[in-house]
């Protein structure tokens, strides 16, 4: 079962769509990390040494904080089986960056306050993506994934 976040009146809710639980088997771009602190600058590294491969630096900040959150929430779960990282093409126009761990907890998307420490991380997620980010439930675990739009192709006919 997939879920993803849609936007409603600004607030995020999760709704189920057909199965996609095949998006961290596929097609190279997936490193496997430990559930440890470091993970999270190994994970950020690799993503956006694949985004400058493809030639799109644009995306290379945005990416850097989206794969950084969901890799530290990740490392959170308690979960220590493993903690997979992948970044996609699923199309010309899409990026999508995973990160699927041994846990069934759910992400959740938190009001936090103006003095919390923590807590707006799926929020920048979820603001950066304009909202299509999701998560995929696995039989012992889960994936999210967060999309970014890939800028316009240049049109050079004459």
């Amino acid at each position: 079962m997939t879920l993803l976040s849609k936007a409603v009146r600004g607030d995020a809710v999760l709704q189920q769509v057909p199965d996609a639980s095949a998006h961290l088997r596929s097609a190279s771009g997936t490193v496997c990390l430990p559930y440890q602190p470091e993970s999270v600058g190994v994970a950020r590294r690799f993503v956006c040494a694949r985004l400058r491969e493809w030639g799109l630096d644009d995306l290379v900040d945005d990416s850097a904080v989206i794969v950084s959150e969901l890799v530290t929430n990740s490392s959170k779960t308690g979960c220590h089986t493993r903690m997979l990282v992948g970044v996609r093409r699923p199309t010309d126009r899409v990026v999508r960056i995973l990160v699927g761990d041994g846990s069934r907890s759910m992400p959740v998307m938190i009001q936090a306050g103006p003095d919390a420490t923590s807590g707006r991380g799926l929020a920048m997620v979820h603001r950066l993506t304009n909202g299509r980010w999701g998560v995929t439930l696995l039989p012992f675990g889960k994936v999210v994934h967060a999309d970014l739009t890939t800028p316009a192709p240049i049109n050079r006919s004459p």
